[in-house]
């Protein structure tokens, strides 16, 4: 069939390299590159949110982490352990069977998981497409009916929305910032007072979160809120103290009460992953691919 996939971030490609996979003529419209795209800024931190009532989350993360541990010679993917701050009386989360080395004391849950440095994993994984007979086309789409294809799928991510007449969708502002690593073997995730902080290495730099601002648009990065980010995550870890930072990145996550992935007619949904896209997209590939 030829498929058009409206969308080229982390969730687009993923559709397009398994649609493809399957035997069928795919084009990716998008706006612009992967670098350009959400799922660039996002941190990397391979797990869902900790309480989403959503069963095929669980799904969807067994999968795409199952990818993960099969693309390790690809780059920008590597696996370290680390840990998240969880309620005391708050059960263990169903994906949590996904991940290797876990370990629970009190409100610390540790486990090892995948850590994606996405501009470079993105950059890999168009080129991957590609190679399949992916072809791309850069602009920005108005209307889902004026796609030319059997079947269209909608992975816009905040502008799905708008083109699906779907109000429910929002953005979540996220803003970090980047420091240099000075050799971190691990990752960390606390939330204190409403305050959220992480600490992401890959490397070459240490991705430090952030904010989750509901309903705000502007992307233009906030120094205030960057300076308080850099004092939590230094405080988080202590390692930090005298990484320079190398810049500030904002991003506007699709938010929505769950993920819409459904077929109506000739399109397919695909969006409302919010922050957890990378964590989510090989999995919802593979139902979009059984959709098709």
């Amino acid at each position: 069939m030829r498929i058009t996939v409206a969308g080229g971030g982390v969730v687009g490609l993923s559709c397009a390299h398994r649609l493809a996979e399957a035997g069928h003529t795919v084009t990716v419209v998008t706006e612009g590159g992967p670098g350009e795209t959400t799922s660039a800024v996002a941190g990397g931190l391979i797990y869902p949110p900790v309480v989403r009532p959503d069963e095929r989350v669980v799904r969807w993360t067994g999968t795409t982490v199952g990818v993960y541990r099969s693309l390790l010679a690809a780059p920008g993917i590597r696996f370290l352990p680390g840990w998240i701050r969880v309620p005391a009386d708050a059960p263990d989360p169903g994906w949590l069977a996904a991940m290797t080395d876990v370990s629970r004391d009190g409100t610390v849950l540790a486990f090892t998981t995948a850590l994606v440095d996405t501009p470079v994993y993105l950059t890999w994984l168009a080129e991957e497409a590609a190679a399949r007979g992916v072809r791309t086309e850069y602009r920005t789409v108005t209307s889902l009916a004026d796609l030319d294809a059997d079947v269209v799928v909608n992975a816009t991510g905040l502008a799905g929305g708008a083109l699906a007449g779907d109000d429910t969708l929002v953005p979540v502002r996220g803003q970090v910032v980047h420091l240099t690593d000075p050799g971190l073997t691990s990752w960390s995730v606390e939330e204190t007072d409403g305050d959220l902080a992480y600490v992401i290495p890959h490397g070459r730099h240490v991705v430090c979160g952030g904010t989750e601002e509901i309903g705000r648009r502007d992307l233009d990065p906030d120094p205030a809120t960057a300076a308080a980010i850099v004092r939590r995550c230094r405080a988080l870890e202590p390692r930090l103290a005298d990484a320079a930072v190398l810049g500030t990145r904002v991003g506007l996550r699709p938010g929505r009460p769950s993920v819409r992935l459904e077929r109506t007619g000739d399109v397919i949904h695909c969006y409302g992953h919010g922050g957890a896209g990378i964590t989510l997209a090989w999995g919802c590939a593979d139902d979009v691919t059984e959709l098709v």
